[in-house]
């Protein structure tokens, strides 16, 4: 199949598509984030309410599109008519769904969450969609993942057909336009994607490979998952292409097996690429032969740095080398080999098609395009929102993000995963883009960001994460293996209440050289988050360790559970669920908590139905000790 004979193929499915009766169309999200609200039940009872009612209308799977946490999504389109969304949607909803809105053609304007009526530019009505602009999103939740044609007819594959066809221009002229575009590594160092492929074409070697890095591990991120789910062609177009224009002919799909919707559809849409002929010998007649593969990896967060994702396809153990040289110049099996990350790939395509200078004129000098991140934690709407680069922290976290969780006092964020940084509120004027980012304190990293209110023990948070990249360090290099467990002791005896003069000053050493001495980038990073609530919120540390209390009142050694007692009706309800038999007075009459018996589960206070029960700070600890 040549170019030209693909567009008439393209051609022949848009006119088959036109032939078609006009029926309503049912969209449903069924990305993982829908499937775990229940949309394989709301499918199952949408199918059987238009069989029962003999109601021809077509049903399409779509993935994430953004809205998280108004799942299960369920779009209605009559023909000629607004996309109506509605949200939280249950199987005991679907009937009066079809029978007014469906049929009847009157939504059900209570469950409405928004409208659409310009794909491009989704709900652009409501302030969270208001200031996205979707490019690497663009197809999420409009077309089936699972049907390639789909993705053909929103000029899918068109620029691969492009850049093929064009014999009068060497290869290298497409990593020459994607260095135009300012695109750059979206899996967090944010390398020049057009400058890395240039290196490996000049790179000597008898063969040449492409790996798109999908094992995303960040706690909270879920950017790449949703891309793979809802468009995975996007990203296999995206890599033959890089793949060309520097001559390699095999590449590999580096997915988490935790990710089974993901590693699924991959495999569907490799199947169907080939089918197609985009994928294997001579493709599109062009005499280029590409060969794509999926490698799922077991969850080891340390194969997301480079060198180890590439011991692990080779079949070793998941461990970073040194470099030089880079992978760019020695890598698979000693061949050189370009790793980009899935939202990295899934900007080729459109960059080629509307060429460097449109891309570029999105962002900023030094940050082109936009990035997608993953909203979570204590703000209003979690989910999905793909911006601009250069728009500020404040607008993500209260526009897009409908601002924090109750009305509560927002106090930092988490950017760049678990070896980001945590800025607080006076930064929330902060471009996010590279610089301003590292400048910060932080790093862009692949996309999470998370929120904390002020609910948050911003020591006990920094203990969280340094036990999570403590426990992913592969233990190769000791300034990692060795100085995050010391680092990790430290916090733990601050969150204790036995910190010690001289202990913050000791993590900022040991910060420092883990970040300078360490061979790998989790290594390089993983200090960040203690050493940005140093910078940020030192009080904090210096109230743990000098005054033995939380501010927060969020680490349980340092607090305590207080009935109050004319708020109490000895109800039981808080003896019933203490598992350490602390709380005792008879029914009706007000309870006692015995603070020496007291594990701080927190159970009492999640059972008080009266808010009898309050946490305080521990004022009494020297009788305790003393008993």
């Amino acid at each position: 199949m040549t170019p030209a004979e693909f567009r008439k193929r393209r051609e022949d499915l848009r006119r088959e598509a036109a032939a078609r009766p006009k029926h309503p169309i049912v969209y449903v999200g069924a990305a993982t984030c829908g499937l775990a609200a229940g949309a394989r039940e709301v499918l199952d009872t949408l199918r059987g309410e238009l069989d029962a009612r003999g109601v021809e209308a077509e049903v399409i799977e779509t993935g994430c599109i953004g809205m998280c946490e108004k799942e299960v999504l369920l779009d209605v389109q009559r023909p000629g008519e607004v996309r109506y969304t509605y949200g939280h949607v249950t199987p005991k909803m679907v009937g009066r769904i079809v029978a007014e809105h469906v049929v009847g053609g009157n939504p059900v304007g209570e469950w409405v969450v928004g409208t659409i009526t310009d794909p491009a530019r989704p709900y652009a009505d409501q302030p969270t969609f208001a200031k996205q602009r979707r490019i690497v999103l663009r197809r999420c939740g409009f077309i089936n993942p699972e049907r390639i044609e789909d993705y053909i007819l929103t000029d899918g594959y068109e620029a691969l057909a492009r850049v093929l066809e064009d014999r009068s221009r060497p290869p290298s002229w497409v990593y020459e336009e994607i260095k135009r575009s300012g695109l750059r590594g979206r899996g967090g160092a944010g390398f020049p994607t057009g400058m890395k492929w240039e290196a490996a074409a000049k790179a000597p070697g008898p063969n040449k490979y492409i790996v798109c890095n999908a094992d995303e591990g960040d706690p909270g991120a879920f950017m790449d998952r949703s891309t793979l789910e809802g468009d995975p062609h996007s990203v296999i177009e995206g890599m033959i292409i890089g793949a060309y224009s520097y001559g390699a002919s095999e590449g590999y799909i580096y997915c988490r097996a935790e990710y089974p919707l993901a590693v699924k559809r991959l495999h569907q849409a490799i199947k169907q690429a080939e089918e197609w002929g985009f994928l294997g010998d001579d493709i599109l007649g062009s005499g280029f032969s590409f060969h794509l593969k999926v490698k799922e990896g077991a969850g080891a967060f340390v194969c997301g740095e480079e060198t180890a994702l590439l011991a692990s396809i080779e079949g070793e153990r998941g461990m970073p080398r040194p470099r030089p040289p880079f992978p760019a110049q020695k890598g698979l099996w000693g061949c050189p080999t370009c790793i980009n990350n899935v939202e990295t790939f899934a900007n080729v395509a459109a960059i080629i098609l509307n060429g460097a200078d449109w891309f570029a004129s999105m962002g900023t000098e030094k940050s082109k395009g936009s990035k997608v991140f993953a909203l979570a934690g204590k703000v209003v709407n979690t989910g999905l929102a793909e911006v601009p680069m250069g728009i500020t922290l404040r607008e993500i976290v209260y526009d897009i993000g409908g601002g924090i969780l109750g009305g509560k006092k927002f106090k930092a964020v988490q950017i760049g995963g678990p070896s980001g940084g945590c800025l607080p509120a006076s930064l929330l004027d902060t471009p996010v883009d590279y610089d301003s980012l590292t400048q910060a304190g932080a790093i862009m990293g692949s996309g999470g960001m998370i929120v904390v209110d002020e609910t948050t023990c911003m020591v006990d948070l920094a203990r969280y994460f340094l036990t999570f990249v403590q426990a992913e360090s592969c233990g190769k290099c000791p300034p990692c293996r060795v100085g995050t467990k010391r680092m990790h002791e430290i916090l733990e005896r601050i969150c204790n209440g036995e910190g010690r003069e001289g202990d913050v000053e000791r993590l900022e050493e040991l910060g420092t050289r883990v970040k300078q001495l360490s061979l790998c980038g989790l290594g390089q990073t993983a200090p960040n988050p203690v050493l940005s609530t140093i910078r940020y919120f030192r009080e904090e540390y210096d109230a743990h360790i000098r005054d033995k209390r939380c501010p927060a009142m969020a680490c349980s050694a340092l607090v305590d559970y207080t009935v109050i007692a004319d708020k109490c009706t000895g109800c039981t309800a808080c003896v019933k669920v203490c598992p350490s038999g602390a709380i005792t007075g008879e029914r009706k009459k007000p309870h006692v908590i015995d603070h020496v018996k007291c594990i701080r589960c927190g159970s009492c206070l999640t059972a008080c139905k009266f808010d009898a029960i309050k946490k305080t700070e521990r004022g009494v600890r020297g009788e305790r000790a003393a008993d």
